[in-house]
């Protein structure tokens, strides 16, 4: 290490005397130190030589703000003197020529020059000037901001302005930032900041504005530091004027209730300071006021089959108003009142009765059917004749003469001379008649079976 300190300051010293120019001797770390009031600087200098191998002779000095320069620490390898107005402030340190300043003031602020005269061994001729500066800022640490509005009191929207001012009692190059509702603001066409944002203009004042607000405050040696909130107030209004009635039923703007019903209207809408309210009926007299308040009360029994009214809401700080009108009509809702919802989610008792009594019905009739028809003898008598029929033998009319036994017309159809008999049961068995022109034996009368055994008796 020492050989290469020696070998830099030969170099040095061989450029110097041959161009007269001389290479870094000294070197700080940074050209820009920050430093808070009440706490310690320390203006670190690194030398890339041994104090041991030169000879130097060096000052420190201090040029504040307004150009006045003072000399703070002057010395040499064997010693140094301080100003004897910074005795109790300053630190020196002769390792390196760096300083140490104890306890920094606003005053501290300015450009710190260091400068040094290098007397190269076994060169006496040679001497190499070195000079560093280094700007010192000193900055105070912010207080808890405070927050104030003007006017104090609350504004009317669309005619009101509000200016909002954040500040601090300590701190230097405070950085301010506003808030509503915790919420960052930034500018826009109403939101106005002004004098490093310490003051908000908001212009226009409306509805919407109001809110909660604090600002926040901060510079490079402060966290941040946020003021309390202030609520601003706004005169608004009316808004969404409407009107309501937990009775009847409602389809738009028209309330239909039962005879001698009392129903009650409430009128609503979004205000400050609260609206009052008047009521009119424009059916009789439209300039008449009935009564006063957001609450009209009605007997059906004293109106017409239908009335007009009117609710007028109206501010009486922001000078504006708003009306609604709705039509009553008095007729009968039935027993049970059926009341249909808006947005068509009930269904009406009427409509479930008919679903019900239809469906009763149908089952009534099923059920006499079945008893009166017999549907599954039905069936399995179609489904087992066509075989039955297939299977019996052929008959010629005479094997069971029992069964031919009856009275009988004889109709004499003309065209065929041939005559066709057929018993009871065979003619139960036609469907139909083939031949029209046939003789045709039509039963008028039938013995039962059960007396022909006295007869073959």
């Amino acid at each position: 290490m020492e050989a290469t300190r020696t070998t830099v300051l030969c170099i040095c010293s061989v450029l110097f005397v041959l161009t007269d120019v001389g290479c870094e001797l000294i070197h700080l770390h940074s050209p820009v130190q920050q430093g808070s009031t009440g706490m310690p600087l320390f203006l670190s200098v690194d030398t890339r030589f041994s104090l041991d191998e030169v000879e130097i002779q060096g000052t420190w000095s201090h040029i504040d703000l307004s150009g006045a320069r003072t000399t703070l620490v002057t010395f040499t390898k064997e010693q140094y003197i301080i100003d004897m107005m910074y005795q109790d402030r300053l630190l020196f340190k002769e390792a390196n020529a760096s300083l140490l300043i104890l306890k920094l003031n606003k005053n501290d602020e300015g450009r710190y020059n260091l400068t040094l005269n290098i007397k190269f061994p076994n060169k006496s001729a040679v001497v190499i000037k070195e000079e560093k500066t280094i700007y010192v800022k000193v900055d105070e640490p912010v207080s808890t901001p405070a927050i104030e509005k003007q006017p104090p009191y609350a504004v009317v929207e669309d005619k009101g302005n509000v200016t909002w001012t954040c500040s601090v009692e300590k701190g230097t190059r405070v950085v301010f930032q506003w808030f509503k509702d915790n919420v960052t603001l930034t500018p826009s066409e109403r939101f106005h900041f002004v004098q490093d944002n310490a003051t908000l203009l908001i212009s226009p004042v409306r509805k919407e504005d109001m809110g909660n607000y604090s600002c926040a405050a901060s510079n490079p040696v402060s966290q941040i530091r946020k003021s309390s909130e202030v609520e601003l107030s706004v005169y608004y209004g009316p808004y969404n004027l409407e009107v309501n009635s937990g009775q009847g039923l409602r389809t738009g703007e028209v309330f239909t209730i039962n005879p001698g019903e009392l129903v009650y209207f409430e009128c609503q809408a979004d205000s400050n300071p609260p609206n009052s309210y008047v009521w009119i009926s424009k059916s009789r007299n439209p300039t008449q006021i009935i009564t006063e308040g957001p609450r009209l009360e009605v007997l059906s029994y004293k109106l017409a089959q239908t009335e007009e009214y009117l609710c007028r809401a109206f501010n009486n700080v922001t000078k504006k108003q708003d009306e609604a009108q709705f039509t009553l009509v008095v007729a009968s809702l039935g027993t049970g009142k059926e009341r249909y919802t808006q947005d068509g989610r009930s269904v009406s008792p009427l409509a479930v009765m008919a679903v019900c009594s239809s469906f009763i019905i149908g089952f009534m009739l099923l059920f006499l059917f079945r008893r009166a028809c017999h549907p599954k003898r039905v069936l399995m008598s179609i489904y087992n004749r066509p075989f039955t029929e297939q299977k019996r033998p052929q008959r010629s009319g005479h094997e069971d003469a029992t069964e031919d036994f009856g009275i009988y017309e004889f109709v004499s159809v003309p065209g065929k001379m041939e005559s066709t008999q057929a018993s009871c049961r065979s003619l139960a068995r036609l469907e139909s008649v083939q031949d029209i022109h046939t003789t045709i034996y039509d039963v008028i009368r039938h013995v039962p079976e059960s007396p022909s055994v006295s007869l073959l008796k």
